[in-house]
C-alpha cells in the first residue's frame, strides 16, 4: 500500500510538471491545427459548410498552382544545393589553418533575421546600378569588356541629310562623291554629357578632302545660349568625338574611322565614286542597365540565392561535426592502399556521412516548405505572384487582400500534409540513431 501510494504521488508530481507543457502544446499547436482543418470546410465568411469546395478550388486556381510549382522548385533546389555546398566546404575547411574563423564567418548570417536579410538582398538586387550592388558590378564588367555608347540620346537634326535605319543607325540620304566634305548635325545631347576633350567643330567643317577620301564632321547642331543657324556649323558648336563613321558601297563597308576631338573624320583609301556615309547603331545604343534580378524570370532563383547565403553556415557546421567524428584510421588506411583524395571522398567520406547528410537534407526540406519572409520581402509587388510559395499564398489568400480564410485554411492543411512526412522521417531516423 505504501509503494502504491508513493507511485501515485510520483505520477501526480510528474503530471503537475507535464500539464503546463500539454496545455501550451494544445493551445498553440493542437487547437490551431484542428480549427484550421474544420475551417477549411466552410466558405470565406465561415458561415456556410461547403465540404471539399475549397480543396477543389485550391487545385484549380492558377495562383495556387504556381505557388505549388514554386514550392516544388524550392524543395528540389535549395536543400540539394545547401547540402552539397555544406559538404564541399566542410571537407575544404579541414585543410585550412583558420578553419574556425572561416566557419564562424559563414555561420554569422544565421544570426540575421529573415526580415533584415530580405531587406539587404532587396537592395542588392535593385535594377538601378547606383543602388543595387550586383548590377553595379554587372554594369561595370559589361562596360569594361564591351564598352558603352557615347551618345545614347543623340538623334539626327531633321532636314540635315541623315535618315535613321531600322537597326538604329544613321546614313546619309544621298551618296557622297569622293573628295567632298560632309557636315552631319545631331541634337539631343546635353553639353554636360559631351566628352571632356570635345572641341569646336567649325574648323573641321572647312577642311578640304583629297581625291581618294571622304572628309566630314559630326557635330552638335546647337549653339549654347541661343543663336546660330540650323544645319550649319557655327563657331560655338561642338564636335562629337569618339563616334564611329563608315563608308558603304553596294551595301558593304569599305572604310571606317573614328571622329576626333573636333568631330572630324577621314575615310581614306577610297576608289573614285560615290559612297554612303553611315554612323552605326552602336554610337547610339542605350546604356546597359544590368540584370533584372527581380524580374519574373529570375525572382525565384534570386530569393533562393539569399536563402543559401543564410543557411550555408548551418549545413557547414552540422556536416563538419559529422566529418570530425569519422574514424581517421579508415581514411588513412584507404590512402595507404593507394586511393587518391577524390576516391577517399567519394567511396569513404560520403558513404560514412550519409546519415548526417540525410538529416541535414530533410531538415532543410522542412524549412523551405515554410519559407515566407524572404519571398514576401524580396519579391516586388508586380512579381509577387511569380515568386509566391504555399506559405505566402496562404497568407495572401487569408489576410493579404483575399479575405478567404476557408481557402487559406485549406492551403494551411495542404502545407501541413506536405511537411508531416518529412518530420516523421526525421524523428524516426533520430530515434534509430539513439538506439
Amino acid at each position: 500500500a505504501a509503494r502504491r501510494a508513493a507511485r501515485r504521488r510520483r505520477r501526480l508530481i510528474a503530471a503537475a510538471f507535464v500539464l503546463p507543457t500539454l496545455l501550451l502544446l494544445g493551445a498553440l499547436v493542437v487547437y490551431p491545427v484542428l480549427f484550421s482543418v474544420g475551417r477549411s470546410f466552410f466558405d470565406a465568411a465561415g458561415t456556410r459548410f461547403v465540404g471539399g469546395e475549397n480543396y477543389a478550388e485550391m487545385f484549380s486556381d492558377p495562383a495556387t498552382l504556381k505557388a505549388i510549382r514554386n514550392s516544388a522548385i524550392w524543395v528540389v533546389v535549395a536543400p540539394t544545393l545547401l547540402t552539397g555546398l555544406g559538404l564541399i566546404l566542410a571537407v575544404l575547411t579541414e585543410k585550412v589553418r583558420w578553419a574556425t574563423a572561416f566557419k564562424l564567418l559563414l555561420f554569422m548570417p544565421m544570426a540575421v533575421s529573415f526580415l533584415a536579410a530580405g531587406i539587404t538582398f532587396r537592395l542588392a538586387y535593385e535594377q538601378d546600378p547606383d543602388r543595387g550592388v550586383l548590377n553595379a558590378v554587372a554594369v561595370g564588367v559589361h562596360d569594361t569588356v564591351t564598352g558603352t555608347s557615347a551618345y545614347p540620346t543623340a538623334r539626327a537634326r531633321e532636314g540635315g541629310g541623315l535618315e535613321k535605319g531600322t537597326d538604329g543607325s544613321y546614313s546619309t540620304e544621298s551618296a557622297l562623291e569622293t573628295g567632298k566634305t560632309a557636315a552631319l548635325g545631331f541634337v539631343g545631347v546635353q553639353a554636360k554629357d559631351l566628352p571632356s576633350g570635345a572641341r569646336p567643330a567649325a574648323p573641321a567643317a572647312t577642311a578640304r578632302a583629297a581625291e581618294d577620301e571622304l572628309r566630314g564632321v559630326v557635330y552638335l547642331d546647337f549653339t549654347p545660349g541661343g543663336g546660330g543657324e540650323r544645319g550649319r556649323v557655327d563657331p560655338a558648336e561642338s564636335g562629337l568625338p569618339e563616334m564611329t563613321v563608315e563608308a558603304l558601297r553596294d551595301g558593304e563597308t569599305v572604310a571606317s574611322a573614328t571622329t576626333a576631338a573636333d568631330g572630324s573624320f577621314r575615310l581614306t583609301g577610297l576608289d573614285p565614286g560615290r559612297y554612303t556615309v553611315r554612323l552605326p547603331a552602336g554610337n547610339f545604343a542605350p546604356p546597359y542597365e544590368g540584370i533584372a534580378w527581380l524580374g519574373p524570370a529570375l525572382v525565384t532563383p534570386a530569393i533562393i540565392g539569399a536563402y543559401l547565403w543564410i543557411w550555408t553556415g548551418f549545413a557547414l557546421v552540422l556536416i563538419g561535426a559529422g566529418l570530425a567524428a569519422l574514424p581517421r584510421d579508415t581514411l588513412e588506411a584507404a590512402r595507404m592502399d593507394g586511393a587518391n583524395e577524390w576516391q577517399v571522398f567519394r567511396r569513404i567520406t560520403v558513404p560514412l556521412l550519409a546519415p548526417v547528410l540525410t538529416v541535414v537534407f530533410v531538415t532543410l526540406v522542412i524549412n523551405v516548405m515554410k519559407v515566407f519572409d524572404l519571398v514576401y520581402i524580396i519579391a516586388p509587388g508586380p512579381v509577387q505572384e511569380d515568386a509566391t510559395v504555399l506559405a505566402t499564398q496562404m497568407w495572401l489568400v487569408s489576410f493579404g487582400g483575399g479575405n478567404d480564410q476557408g481557402l487559406g485554411s485549406a492551403l494551411g492543411v495542404l502545407l501541413l500534409l506536405l511537411v508531416v512526412p518529412a518530420m516523421v522521417f526525421n524523428v524516426r531516423r533520430f530515434r534509430r540513431s539513439q538506439s
